[in-house]
């Protein structure tokens, strides 16, 4: 297993680590949920993150990332926004995340791994539109949550100091489907873990 597949991998323990120090019901609701749309978007399963028991009717998105901010809103315009995102492959590392009643908040180190075709789309400056690149930077992820757990939107803020850009063998790449696939076994091990519906509160308040 490279480097890149086990970051995959690890992803979310950080958010994992912490559900298991949280007892509040609405807390546990919302970092199941913030776990399950993670492995969700990343096996491109869009039509389930924006459904009623994730998300709100009118989720509000604000990303910086690239030159040019944007603003997205309602369920169909958070689905385009990831169909936007194209092939690269995406992950996050060294999270300080924490959770409270009005939702969660996660410092992190965000990444990607990208043609730089795709790169120059979104703004970011590279040497070739044929190369493959590992693009990393600190972000801060806000994402607000209503009182039945569900996300109400995403507010995505990237450090450009810290942005770094790193070309790579195209040997040490993941694929795509790859990290979907990986995604998928992820989240039927939840499943497997911790039954169905596992991320709605009625669910978690009833275990309790």
């Amino acid at each position: 297993m490279n480097r890149f597949e086990q970051a995959v991998y690890d992803c979310m323990k950080p958010a994992e680590e912490l559900l298991e120090k949280t007892e509040n019901p609405l807390h546990r609701a919302m970092l199941l949920n913030f776990i399950r749309h993670v492995h969700l978007e990343g096996s491109g399963q869009f039509d389930l993150i924006t459904a009623d028991d994730m998300m709100v009717e009118e989720p509000v998105y604000r990303v910086t990332w690239g030159v040019e901010p944007a603003v997205v809103r309602g369920r169909d315009g958070v689905v385009a926004f990831y169909e936007s995102v194209g092939e690269a492959v995406l992950w996050n590392s060294d999270d300080d995340i924490a959770v409270a009643d009005w939702g969660i908040a996660d410092e992190l180190t965000f990444h990607q791994l990208a043609k730089g075709s795709d790169l120059r789309a979104i703004g970011y400056d590279v040497d070739s539109e044929d190369a493959l690149y590992h693009v990393s930077s600190r972000q801060a992820f806000i994402w607000p949550y209503d009182e039945r757990g569900r996300l109400k939107g995403e507010h995505l803020y990237e450090d450009k100091t810290s942005l770094q850009i790193e070309e790579i063998d195209p040997s040490e790449a993941i694929t795509p489907a790859r990290v979907a696939e990986i995604h998928r076994e992820e989240l039927a091990r939840l499943e497997a873990e911790r039954g169905p519906r596992y991320w709605v509160l009625d669910v978690i308040a009833a275990q309790r």
